[in-house]
């Protein structure tokens, strides 16, 4: 088997290195939420507590892709992968610390390395399939692209939903410090794996970008990261601390139920993500055309996608609102949930691609 890796060519080797790299980080960072979520609620923190922090988790994630993208571009995306993987080591054994020095503004600043951490490895593996794709596919290079991107995103959503089955068993099996433990030593041996083998000049810009072009000159490339700032506001917004908290709290569920609903839906997430590509024309082609899973999508698929994740949300919460009081209205979430999970699916893995195919070839990130 290890001969046939090294037979491969130098851009699939470094694909699958990268992808390795990326799962790995996105299991522990899904057992991290559950973990957090789930112990912090056991210890009696309300709702907003336990959303102040994943507060600063997303606050320098978006920071980080600025800064991180500039950092890339001048210096490698094996070098940005790597301090994303460290910090992430850093931030485990900082949570590690024995509880009474747990406190919401301790753990809110883990979760800020944490955050950086996990911006700058996601960063610089969507950005280094850019510049792979270029060196394997010598024809329909956008199809290869939206292939490969769909690939990698969709199969780290599903780790994550399985990093969410293993936070749960960690907390059951270990204790919450001891998880951070054990994670942290995982990625000890993915870091020094990765700092030996990943090319030193992956993704690096031939003219060193300066700091002031940190934002785009490409309007269409602004105007889609704005929509896609919109898109996981909305589903953030609701479904990272508030549906798990409300799940426990007003329909009796379990952790166990609780953490076991969450990751099987991100598994769905991350299974229908990864065969976008595929799905994309099976839903736009019209009754005279065969599916071509040979064109990437285009503006009007995603504009289409994006209506129908917004006409179903409005279902959702008119669904909601009609069965409250009834017996039908605790199946109400569970059962719309897992279609909100394939619309959504198809928005993120269209919007994956878009922006790394609308970036540019030299400095992606």
């Amino acid at each position: 088997m290890l001969s046939a890796l090294t037979q491969l060519p130098k851009a699939i080797q470094q694909y699958l290195l990268i992808t390795l790299n990326y799962w790995f980080f996105t299991i522990t960072d899904g057992a991290l939420r559950m973990l957090v979520i789930l112990h912090f609620y056991q210890l009696g923190y309300s709702a907003i507590a336990i959303a102040l922090l994943f507060l600063f988790y997303e606050v320098f994630g978006v920071i980080t892709n600025l800064i991180g993208g500039w950092l890339g571009a001048r210096f490698g995306l094996n070098k940005t992968m790597n301090i994303g993987l460290w910090l992430q080591v850093f931030s485990l054994c900082m949570l590690a610390a024995p509880e009474q020095y747990l406190t919401v503004v301790y753990v809110m600043a883990a979760q800020a390395l944490s955050g950086i951490a996990k911006d700058l490895n996601k960063m610089s593996a969507k950005s280094s399939i850019k510049t792979l794709v270029k060196d394997y596919s010598t024809q329909n290079e956008n199809s290869t692209l939206f292939k490969w991107v769909s690939l990698l995103t969709g199969s780290k959503n599903t780790l994550k939903g399985a990093g969410f089955f293993i936070g749960g068993f960690l907390l059951h099996a270990v204790g919450f410090q001891n998880s951070m433990l054990v994670m942290a030593g995982v990625l000890v041996l993915i870091a020094t794996l990765s700092l030996f083998l990943l090319s030193d000049n992956l993704g690096k810009a031939k003219n060193k970008p300066k700091f002031t072009q940190l934002f785009s000159n490409n309007a269409s490339l602004n105007y889609f990261s704005a929509a896609r700032l919109c898109l996981f506001a909305s589903r953030d917004v609701w479904f990272v601390v508030a549906l798990p908290v409300y799940l426990a709290s007003q329909l009796g569920w379990s952790h166990s139920e609780v953490g076991a609903f969450l990751a099987g839906w991100i598994i769905l997430y991350g299974i229908i993500q990864a065969f976008a590509p595929r799905l994309s024309h099976a839903f736009t082609r019209n009754k005279h055309q065969a599916i071509d899973t040979k064109q990437a999508p285009t503006a009007s698929h995603m504009s289409a996608w994006a209506w129908r994740l917004s006409g179903f949300t409005l279902c959702l919460l008119s669904a909601l609102i009609a069965s409250e009081g009834s017996a039908l209205y605790s199946a109400v979430i569970p059962i719309g949930l897992l279609f909100f999970a394939v619309i959504f699916a198809m928005n993120s893995a269209q919007h994956s691609y878009g922006i790394v195919a609308l970036a540019k070839q030299d400095g992606v990130s």
